[in-house]
């Protein structure tokens, strides 16, 4: 499952060529996409493109998907082969609360919540290649994906849970107005 706005900079392009490879020897292998383009952005893919993938049956492009929880749950993967600058990704949260195993690209905010080796892999900026081998090197050792989901799901509880966030924002702001100058 790749979830994302649907803008080039999210990797999408490169998913849907890895799925493309995979899928030639393993035709049983489902690649999901689900996000709507972002039409105020340059890099947003357009429809006909989005929709040409999923006619040819290499992904399935869900549009907009409401019910998150439930999309994850489905999947094997959550990957985001992003070269957006990002913050911390909200689906690479999601995934790891969900237990599933994730693959991201080597930067930051992706690096804040995948822990190479400890609870999904990460792989270099717009490499179809180690994107296909990622995949395929999970989907061929399940007890090592149910491992990684594992360790993301703790290590969301530990580091991203609702109240750690919310006593580190008022911390951020109770030192901001302590330092205030008259």
């Amino acid at each position: 499952l790749l979830a994302s706005r649907m803008i080039q900079d999210k990797g999408i392009a490169e998913f849907v060529e890895a799925a493309r490879m995979i899928r030639q020897g393993r035709p049983d292998v489902r690649f999901v996409l689900a996000g709507k383009p972002d039409a105020g952005n340059p890099n947003a893919l357009p429809i006909n493109q989005l929709e040409q993938w999923h006619a040819e049956g290499v992904v399935e492009w869900l549009g907009h998907h409401s019910d998150m929880p439930a999309l994850i749950g489905q999947a094997s993967l959550v990957v985001l082969p992003t070269y957006y600058p990002e913050g911390v990704p909200k689906i690479l949260i999601e995934g790891a609360a969900c237990v599933k195993a994730l693959i991201a690209t080597d930067q930051a905010g992706c690096r804040e919540i995948v822990k190479h080796g400890v609870n999904g892999l990460l792989i270099p900026h717009r490499n179809v290649d180690a994107l296909v081998e990622a995949i395929e090197h999970l989907l061929d050792n399940p007890a090592l994906a149910a491992q990684y989901g594992l360790a993301g799901r703790e290590l969301v509880v530990k580091e991203f849970s609702l109240e750690k966030v919310i006593n580190e924002t008022m911390g951020i702001y109770r030192n901001l107005l302590s330092t205030r100058h008259a």
